[in-house]
């Protein structure tokens, strides 16, 4: 999908951007740009970091990824093949991004849409919080001042 798409667009096909996209594919969760440059300058130190940011644009424009921002702004980017829809739980403390499923939030969406008249295209869910270490950690700590928006802990 990814060559028929370069050769779509006239773009120049390259043994690196095969590279970058079969280590990309085989990492799971949610992958920065700085974490797939560094395995791929582990499997190939010529690989540039402008070459991974180039392709990860391209596995995201022909649809093989899909770039996702949370509350730290920071852009992840997803396998679009690693499986269903899901949602995000999100740390604010120290970043952990967990993902979950639960029918009866999907249903329940479908009931407000069709209450409203409203066709859904497409919709994410991201609740933040703290994860069950970082929770462990606050009540092993004095707690800090409330942060910006009510929430306690660092957005990173």
């Amino acid at each position: 999908m990814l060559r028929g798409y370069i050769a779509q667009k006239k773009l120049k096909s390259s043994r690196q951007r095969d590279e970058i996209a079969r280590i990309f594919f085989s990492m799971k969760g949610h992958v920065n740009l700085d974490e797939l440059y560094r395995q791929a300058a582990r499997v190939n130190p010529r690989i540039g970091y402008t070459t991974v940011y180039r392709t990860l644009k391209l596995l995201t424009e022909c649809g093989m990824a899909v770039e996702r921002k949370f509350a730290d702004g920071q852009a992840r980017y997803e396998n679009v093949d690693q499986g269903e829809h899901h949602d995000h739980l999100i740390c604010l403390s120290c970043g952990k991004i967990l993902e979950f499923t639960d029918d009866r939030i999907e249903k329940m969406q479908e009931e407000i849409a069709a209450r409203h008249h409203f066709a859904i295209k497409d919709h994410r869910l991201e609740i933040y919080g703290a994860c069950a270490d970082c929770l462990k950690k606050e009540k092993n700590s004095p707690s800090p001042p409330l942060g910006k928006g009510g929430y306690r802990g660092i957005c990173r």
